[in-house]
């Protein structure tokens, strides 16, 4: 099958579906299908698109009004006369236009679905989303759980000398926007019940200040190091001891399956993504949100029960290996992907 694909991005430079989405458009170029790829400027993702091989289309997608973005999208789909258009998130898929082609919306999140109605399918990255949609009127049997995958690459762990860290020192990792959502305030709580313990925490974001600030006051200041927004989360892993996600809402969870992915146990908090993934005491540790005294008290028992960290690290490989690998998800994309195409021809024949 001459499998054709467009994809739509309206997204903003950085974000977890963003991510993805730049992750399964490159995939599915590698194992050979036939793209054509829709974006808002994002200046850095573009970059890495056209290294692997891919000339995105840039459009503004400035919302109602912005009619000249609907003309240009048309008449690309026009032109690359898609099998499947998939567009990504709200602002996409109110552009996306029905048409000869399947229209299938990809969700990473509880989406209100009066931005889907016209669909023909709905992708939902996790279960429960799934039950969102169709709880929410979506037909059942035009909706598809499709899980996200991330990369295995593995890099040299980052020097512990380059921010001021003993090697000797127990060294948790945290990664995410510096938001409300990710609870990253329980964890700075948390590390005050395990002295000794030195926090790496990746990421930017709107309340940055406030956590400097609250460190500064839980008098952890000198064991926590802000790293910023960055693209070595694998060297991080590697230089880490355990990773923790506080999280207050996750739909998914893609920090659990990159954790996995590189070997690194992990404490997470039971949100809906994680809760579903991780198995408490085999593959991670689960615990309540905004519980900082549980947080701790898992942080404790990784570090001092003998051979646990080695043996959720070995179980999260073999649980990341078994469903989410790149390889893996990709297949179930074009595996899904061909079977609504050949649906659709079939009913268009049958119509006559």
């Amino acid at each position: 099958m001459d499998l054709r694909v467009l994809q739509v991005m309206a997204g903003a430079e950085q974000g977890g579906a963003e991510l993805f989405f730049e992750r399964l458009c490159i995939a599915m170029h590698k194992a050979g299908v036939h793209q054509h790829v829709v974006m808002r400027e994002a200046s850095a993702r573009l970059e890495r698109m056209r290294d692997a091989g891919l000339q995105p289309i840039l459009m503004r997608f400035g919302g109602l009004l912005d009619f000249s973005t609907r003309k240009s999208l048309k008449r690309e789909i026009a032109k690359f006369q898609p099998k499947v258009v998939l567009t990504w998130m709200n602002r996409a898929t109110s552009y996306g236009p029905t048409g000869d082609h399947v229209l299938c919306a990809r969700l990473g999140g509880f989406y209100d679905i009066k931005y889907y109605k016209h669909c023909d399918w709905l992708v939902c990255n996790t279960e429960d989303i799934r039950q969102h949609v169709i709880a929410a009127g979506f037909p059942e049997e035009r909706t598809v759980h499709l899980p996200n995958f991330v990369p295995e690459k593995r890099m040299e762990p980052v020097h512990r000398k380059l921010y001021y860290t003993p090697d000797n020192a127990p060294l948790i990792f945290a990664l995410g926007r510096l938001h409300e959502n990710k609870a990253f305030d329980t964890l700075l709580k948390a590390l005050v019940l395990v002295p000794g313990c030195y926090l790496w925490l990746a990421g930017d974001g709107p309340l940055r200040g406030a956590l400097e600030k609250q460190a500064q006051d839980l008098g952890i200041k000198p064991r926590v190091r802000f790293l910023g927004w960055r693209d070595d989360a694998p060297a991080l892993f590697a230089a880490s001891d355990l990773v923790v996600f506080p999280s207050r809402h996750e739909p998914l969870g893609n920090v659990a399956l990159e954790a996995w992915a590189q070997c690194t146990p992990m404490v997470s908090t039971a949100t809906h993504g994680p809760s579903k993934l991780v198995t408490d005491g085999s593959n991670g540790l689960l615990v309540p949100i905004d519980d900082h005294k549980a947080m701790a008290e898992a942080i404790r028992r990784a570090f001092t029960e003998p051979g646990l960290m080695e043996s959720m690290a070995r179980k999260g490989w073999e649980t990341f290996q078994s469903g989410y690998t790149e390889q893996k998800v990709v297949g179930q994309y074009r595996e899904f992907f061909e079977r609504v195409v050949a649906e659709k021809a079939a009913k268009k024949a049958a119509k006559g």
